[in-house]
């Protein structure tokens, strides 16, 4: 992932936003097909379509699955925040998906489809977030901030209503399942109103950080420029 984004990004660095966005084209391609194929094996495996309540796009890496074909094929302001959101959100998600989602060996042996889907698809979120800063597709403008939180803030409501219907425990606002969340959760006793509006507002909270480091970092480079 690393290795793949680095040498993409560089390669693509001073070339058009056509070439560069062939990489993001293929990036969605995979990282959809992946999942339709996760999908299409796991009802055929289950001999049911019931497995799809648990596999709703609706969890914080799953947005990945919507904003990197936006960064592919959209234009204008909404490519530039689906870039963004890509950018912010694709690392992180790599990162708890992969290392971070090592509680899944002890649901499913290590090299199983599941695990193996899981992996390619988390690590493809992180891939193209990190060509996008490095072959400088990153606009990170602060009119699109809102575009990024409208985003964000619409996941979170639609996994909140599948979570009362499934229910579930999509973006984590049902329940902390022995992630971090378990401090916030224990803090207000698991309230259904209390809990869920504090993970919605640590997700803000992370993009805004993300957006003041980005531009602090920036304004430095500039200075020294």
């Amino acid at each position: 992932m690393i290795g793949l984004a680095v040498y993409l990004g560089l390669r693509n660095k001073h070339k058009d936003e056509k070439v560069k966005n062939k990489v993001l084209i293929w990036s969605a391609i995979l990282m959809d097909g992946f999942e339709i194929l996760k999908f299409i094996i796991v009802c055929t495996r289950e001999g049911s379509i019931e497995p799809m309540k648990r596999m709703l796009p609706l969890f914080l890496c799953s947005i990945q699955l919507i904003t990197i074909p936006l960064a592919a094929f959209s234009k204008g302001r909404v490519k530039e925040a689906s870039m963004d959101f890509v950018f912010i959100f694709g690392i992180l998600g790599a990162v708890l998906g992969t290392y971070g989602a090592g509680q899944n060996y002890n649901a499913y042996p290590v090299l199983s489809f599941d695990n193996v889907v899981s992996g390619l698809t988390h690590t493809i979120a992180g891939f193209a977030s990190l060509y996008i800063v490095i072959s400088g597709l990153t606009s990170m403008k602060p009119k699109n901030i809102w575009i990024t939180f409208t985003i964000l803030i619409s996941f979170c409501v639609v996994a909140y209503i599948a979570d009362i219907i499934i229910p579930y425990n999509y973006m984590f606002l049902m329940n902390h399942d022995g992630t971090p969340y378990q401090i916030f959760y224990d803090m207000v006793n698991g309230n259904k109103v209390l809990y869920p509006l504090i993970v919605v507002f640590l997700f803000l909270f992370y993009v805004s950080i993300f957006y003041l480091v980005y531009f602090l970092i920036r304004k430095a480079k500039a200075k020294n420029n």
